[in-house]
């Protein structure tokens, strides 16, 4: 559970990240690759200043989500990146007047729920972990 801040950074991160690339593509408008080299417009694309800011977010969210990766078990960490779907979908309405009906907010809510499932899932995850390790070190010490 002490990894819990850690794993939400990760997630609002990723969220943030999500809301840049959304916001780069729309002030650069429908694309099309016609008559143009595909490379330069791919680089043009890129290094536009909303998509390259959200490009380096989302750098910083995987180096964030490979560190809690390196602390908890996988099936317990990646399910919370579900929680990304959950402010992407609030931000989205918020800015943007995206669509929330209540189909979404019915599945914002299960994501939810599975996700508050999953934490306290941790609590003893954790405790066995800790032990585990600590036992390994005993063993490496003693020899």
């Amino acid at each position: 559970m002490k990894y819990i801040p850690f794993i939400l950074f990760t997630v609002l991160t990723n969220a943030a990240a999500q809301l840049m690339l959304k916001y780069g593509m729309m002030t650069l408008g429908p694309l099309s690759f016609a008559g143009v080299n595909p490379v330069l417009k791919i680089l043009q694309i890129v290094f536009s200043p909303w998509i390259f800011a959200g490009l380096c977010v989302f750098v910083v969210s995987m180096a964030s989500h490979l560190f809690v990766l390196s602390k908890v078990e996988l099936s317990f960490a990646y399910p919370f990146l579900s929680l990304a779907y959950v402010a992407v979908a609030v931000f989205a309405y918020l800015l943007w007047r995206e669509d929330l009906n209540a189909y979404r907010i019915a599945g914002i809510a299960l994501i939810c729920v599975g996700t508050v499932l999953i934490a306290h899932s941790g609590r003893k995850t954790d405790e066995a972990a800790v032990a585990s390790r600590a036992l390994q070190s005993e063993r490496s010490t003693i020899q």
